[in-house]
């Protein structure tokens, strides 16, 4: 068995909760991060859904994010325990995906994609929309604004710009009043 390589766009870069050998700053193609899908878990409830983040696929869109290698010795462990995380509910779709890493490499990584046909999907969100639910969500990890928060803080620490974010974690932050 080979290394197993796994995107990070979201949460799994700061909480991948699995053990790696290598993590590197890396670029997927046509693909781009939003927060596309309702959360009814992790950041918000059935009754008052969260948004989460999700790659979602646009021609000429690129999505930087990290990449892991998981030796091959955890590598059917760290699978069962993502896919026990991410298919919570089915809104994603699992993929393996051509990455290229900051060193050139180029790699197939798992990752998690929006399923455009489930009834989670939030891609017609409007940007204040998306502001209005990530301020008020909360669900069993906590706010919805910790984590859009906590992404956008993880993205600036590896150098990476999502002007989208960045308005969103604004918008959010003076919705909240932390300025």
């Amino acid at each position: 068995m080979k290394t197993l390589w796994v995107f990070g766009y979201g949460s799994l870069m700061w909480d991948p909760g699995f053990a790696f050998a290598e993590r590197v700053p890396a670029r997927l193609e046509g693909w781009h991060r939003s927060f596309c899908m309702a959360s009814i878990h992790y950041r918000g409830t059935p009754e008052r859904p969260g948004l989460v983040l999700a790659l979602d696929a646009a021609e000429g869109a690129v999505c930087d994010g990290v990449a892991y290698g998981v030796s091959a010795e955890h590598a059917d462990a760290t699978h069962a325990y993502l896919r026990e995380r991410e298919l919570i509910s089915y809104a994603y779709d699992e993929r393996f995906v051509p990455l290229t890493l900051a060193d050139g490499r180029r790699v197939e990584a798992l990752t998690y994609v929006i399923n455009r046909e489930h009834e989670q999907y939030r891609g017609a969100e409007t940007r204040e929309a998306q502001a209005g639910v990530i301020a008020t969500a909360v669900g069993q990890r906590g706010p919805n604004a910790d984590y859009l928060f906590n992404t956008v803080d993880h993205l600036r620490a590896l150098g990476i710009e999502d002007a989208d974010l960045d308005w969103l974690a604004a918008r959010v932050r003076a919705a909240l009043n932390r300025g």
